[in-house]
């Protein structure tokens, strides 16, 4: 009994996710990184339809965090902040050039992520509900996104040291999640090996998409 107190009282945190949503996954990723897993509750719950999520926030949206205050926070980047500190520093570089390539590359992989969600929603309506022009706008922001990655792959962390390199192998996971079959590595060799290795972590392989 005793022990059960003192675990109960060391899960401190709790995450309310999707397991197919690219940004609970980055959320996930970040806890492992900073050795926070075994404080935070996992919650798999429908978006669409979850009760108490809609109570805990107004968007009803995914990730949303729990904290051990009973305030609650949502969206990625904010949680995934709000974690780092807690475990006192770790994925985000002091303020300087590390810091802003970090960021922005977290910003370049999470506009992937959106825009491939928002594509793989549209595919999925029926035909005449789909729109052609804003389809082709995300899918050209993916390659424009993937492009500007290839670019910066040789400086990427494949310990995912910092939360710019977290956020790309989450978002890199999440086209290999929906479209399995599309090649976005033929072109992005370098960006292809990068996430052969960094696709290893623990982190990584212990937070893979599934079906509900």
């Amino acid at each position: 009994m005793v022990f059960l107190t003192r675990l109960a009282s060391w899960v401190s945190m709790k995450l309310f996710y999707a397991p197919t949503s690219p940004f609970a996954r980055k959320v996930r990723v970040t806890a492992h990184e900073l050795q926070l897993g075994d404080r935070i509750e996992l919650v798999v719950v429908n978006p669409w339809s979850d009760a108490e999520l809609r109570s805990l926030n107004p968007l009803a949206k995914v990730p949303t965090l729990v904290r051990d205050d009973g305030q609650v926070l949502f969206e990625s980047a904010l949680i995934c902040e709000y974690l780092d500190h807690v475990a006192a520093g770790g994925l985000y570089p002091a303020p300087g050039e590390a810091r802003w390539s970090a960021l922005l590359r977290q910003g370049i992989a999470d506009g992937i992520s959106a825009a491939a969600g928002r594509l793989f929603a549209d595919e999925h309506r029926p035909a005449n509900e789909r729109s052609g022009s804003v389809m082709q706008r995300q899918a050209a922001a993916i390659e424009a996104g993937l492009d500007r990655l290839e670019r910066d792959a040789g400086t990427l962390s494949r310990e995912l040291a910092d939360i710019g390199a977290v956020s790309v192998a989450c978002a890199l996971g999440y086209l290999d999640f929906r479209w399995p079959d599309r090649a976005w590595r033929d072109r992005r060799i370098e960006l292809a090996r990068w996430f052969d290795v960094a696709g290893q972590r623990r982190s990584v392989v212990g937070t893979q998409h599934h079906l509900p």
